[in-house]
């Protein structure tokens, strides 16, 4: 500073506002100490002290309240408003600094040491101007808050501290900032303290810019979907679609929140519903996602039956529903209880193997009511492509899921009885080959992670009881029998059928057929009659149908009015059913020569065969007829050769092979046969051709030959007992090997039939032929 001096003036704290040097302003003064201060001035030299409170909030400052720092001003003129404020207009004249408080009970009256700018000038005090004012005008150009008037006002100014206080007083600074300003006496220090906050108020402009810009962008960007999204409600609107697919999208989503997915399979979800309010209406990908939104939502993911696990309860419901099958009913009871103890049994599978009509498949329905679990059922007879089972790919036109993942839509929980109906009818070709599609579903370690390959993500089998049914176990492929748990079902006695036909058939036929108990009885001596004489078979389909076949004669006798009750008998049963369709023990009636009676096992359960021999007159040529498989035909030939090797034992002529030709006949000739069981049955009939001994007529008989004359075991041991019952046989011979067979035939049975086991063909025509003189 060039030079200072001091004064004693009054002094008028100001709130919230500060006065730099050479500044004209007006001010409205209120307080009764700043308003005495200030006629102080004007009775004096009208020059009055102006500095800034620390605090706003104080209303009586002190001194300690007060910056040292201020300015002394000249009142220029002052005019008293009618609210009792007077409003003055001041003039800056030049910085000052408090040196004591002198002693004034109304109004501060302080000492000032003043300072005035230096009024040399040099090239350093020239850059800095131009510097401050450079940054000042583009600071202007950012800011677009500030005149360019006032940048010219600025411009012209001469003064280098007079512009740094000018061009502080227009910008944006906190009091504490400018009164920082105002403390810098230095005038080189105080422009460069300007240029320093003219630089970072630039930098926060321009990243105010900045960000500003981004905003707008976004903004303009959520107002153009928001605009674009209003247009599109409006056109569907229009359209008739009343929401559009907003509403429909919000609805698929709360549902895909409620209906309790895994965690990857709702995020998948998610991410097609989004693709799907994305894709316009008009596009066939839409339909194609919306399809696939709802079968992830149809499906159970979580939604369970809770297990009624009630012992006899379910013995009580199997028990009522079929007569017999006690292998079966024993292990669904043992699934019950195992079930019960851990509370998270894996689903079994379970394969009920057995001749059509023996109750497979309503089988099934029973344990689905005795679990208290949903039943679905489908079928896999003729079943070629793969991808009936995986599904197709979302890739194809008209693609679905697979039959597995359509069944438990169905079923509708994550733990029902799943029926496979007719496994063993599935078959491979060109389009791949389903049956090893099942094995991943009826493994227990790999299906709770079944894919389809529509679904795509893995879904959870393993809490699903699967029952798999079928005919004939030998055309279900090895590796997927391994799967499953065999229960082979046999064909019923016939006391069994007796009892299924009064308790379940004829109950269901007379209500089916409009008919009351009282209007139609059938004699148990009439139905065993059907059983014997109208029916040959394992199951009970065609007994079912001769019961409907007499309430339907029923029905017309008592609508014609003929009788009101009709009672079915052994005598009048050809009245209802015509002559016999079977002879009832289809053994012979007298003991023959060449004649054997086999026992065979076919896809509809046992039945009788018989096989004869007959000599004529050749070179020792052995014919075969009857449509015989392979087996059967190695079978006679090994039956041959053993009697040509032991014939003086047997008592045979030992060049009968060069006297006789040989032909070997089963009757039926239509029908094809095969299966390793009818060796002893061919031997034993070329022996008694070949001895002239009969065959004692009431012997059926199973098992196979080899070279030595030993008898091998066989399979299906019960179902050919029960066919030789049928067939009114009494006597059985069938492999030692057997013996752990017999004690799955129906005790009723057993006891009406004598069983011979032999380990060799010596003892089978022992039992077999009938010795001369015998009985």
């Amino acid at each position: 500073m060039a030079n200072h001096e001091e004064v004693i003036v009054p002094l008028l704290p100001l709130r919230g506002l500060l006065v730099y040097p050479t500044m004209v302003l007006h001010l409205d003064v209120g307080r009764d100490r700043s308003v005495q201060a200030l006629e102080k001035a004007m009775v004096d030299n009208h020059l009055i002290f102006l500095t800034t409170q620390k605090d706003l909030s104080v209303d009586m400052p002190e001194e300690e309240d007060l910056y040292q720092v201020g300015t002394l001003t000249k009142v220029k003129q002052m005019l008293k408003l009618p609210n009792g404020t007077i409003r003055v207009l001041i003039e800056g004249l030049k910085r000052a600094e408090i040196i004591e408080y002198i002693d004034e009970p109304n109004y501060f009256l302080v000492r000032l040491k003043t300072y005035e700018d230096q009024e040399t000038i040099d090239s350093e005090d020239q850059a800095l101007m131009r510097t401050m004012l450079e940054y000042f005008e583009q600071y202007i150009k950012v800011s677009k808050k500030i005149s360019a008037e006032t940048y010219s006002s600025v411009s012209d100014i001469e003064e280098p501290g007079r512009m740094a206080d000018i061009i502080a007083s227009h910008l944006p600074l906190k009091l504490k900032e400018k009164q920082d300003i105002l403390e810098l006496i230095e005038v080189k220090d105080r422009m460069n303290r300007v240029i320093e906050i003219i630089h970072n108020e630039k930098e926060v402009l321009s990243l105010e810019k900045k960000i500003g810009q981004r905003v707008k962008k976004s903004m303009e960007r959520t107002q153009k979907e928001y605009y674009l999204r209003e247009q599109m409600k409006a056109i569907q609107k229009e359209l008739g679609d009343k929401d559009g697919k907003s509403g429909e999208v919000a609805e698929l989503t709360e549902k895909i929140e409620q209906i309790g997915m895994p965690e990857h399979v709702k995020q998948a979800a998610l991410k097609e519903l989004d693709r799907y309010e994305k894709v316009p209406s008009s596009s066939a990908e839409s339909a194609v996602i919306r399809n696939y939104i709802d079968w992830l939502i149809s499906l159970p993911w979580s939604n369970a039956t809770e297990d009624d696990i009630n012992i006899e309860k379910a013995e009580r419901i199997l028990n009522q529903d079929h007569f017999g099958l006690e292998k079966v009913k024993e292990r669904v009871i043992e699934y019950l209880a195992v079930q019960k103890l851990t509370n998270s049994l894996k689903g079994p599978i379970l394969c009920l193997a057995g001749p059509p009509g023996v109750g497979k498949t309503s089988l099934a329905r029973s344990i689905a009511t005795s679990l208290n679990r949903h039943f679905v059922r489908v079928s896999l007879g003729g079943v070629r492509d793969e991808s009936e089972i995986r599904g197709h790919r979302r890739t194809y036109v008209g693609a679905m899921p697979g039959r597995i993942i359509q069944g438990m839509k169905k079923a509708g929980t994550i733990n029902p009885v799943f029926l496979l109906d007719e496994i063993d009818k599935m078959s491979g070709d060109f389009r791949g080959d389903p049956s090893a599609a099942m094995l991943e579903v009826l493994d227990p370690e790999q299906n709770h992670n079944f894919s389809d390959h529509y679904i795509e993500e893995t879904y959870d089998l393993s809490k699903v009881m699967f029952i798999a049914t079928a005919n004939d176990l030998g055309t279900i492929p090895g590796p997927l029998r391994d799967r499953m748990e065999i229960i082979s079902i046999a064909g019923y006695t016939e006391l069994e059928k007796l009892h299924i036909a009064k308790d379940h058939l004829l109950p269901k036929q007379i209500k089916e057929h409009g008919l009351t108990k009282a209007q139609l009885q059938i004699r148990d001596e009439g139905i065993l009659h059907i059983i014997r004489y109208y029916t040959r078979e394992a199951g009970v389909r065609g007994l079912e149908r001769k019961l409907a076949g007499i309430c339907r004669k029923t029905a017309k006798i008592i609508v014609s009015g003929e009788k009101k009750k009709v009672i079915v008998t052994e005598q009048n049963l050809e009245d209802f059913l015509g002559k016999k369709m079977f002879h009832y023990g289809q053994a012979e009636l007298e003991d023959q020569v060449g004649v054997a009676t086999g026992l065979a096992y076919t896809t509809v359960g046992g039945d009788t065969l018989q096989i004869e021999v007959s000599l004529s007159s050749g070179k020792g040529k052995l014919v075969l007829t009857g449509k015989l498989g392979d087996v059967m035909k190695e079978s006679a030939q090994a039956a041959f050769s053993y009697i040509r090797s032991k014939a003086t034992e047997l008592g045979i002529d030992p060049d009968f092979h060069e006297k006789y030709d040989i032909h070997i006949h089963v009757p039926e000739g239509a029908v094809p046969k095969d299966g390793p069981s009818a060796g002893i049955t061919m031997a034993t009939a070329l022996v008694s051709a070949l001895t002239g001994k009969p065959i004692r007529k009431e012997v059926g008989m199973t098992g196979e030959i080899t070279l030595r004359g030993r008898v091998l075991p066989i399979g299906g041991l019960k179902e050919k007992t029960l066919s030789a019952h049928r067939a009114g046989l009494t006597k059985i011979i069938c492999p030692k090997e057997n013996e752990k067979d017999l004690d799955d035939i129906p005790e009723s049975v057993r006891e009406e039939l004598e069983f011979v086991l032999v380990s060799h063909v010596d003892e089978v025509l022992r039992h077999a032929l009938k010795s001369e003189g015998q009985e």
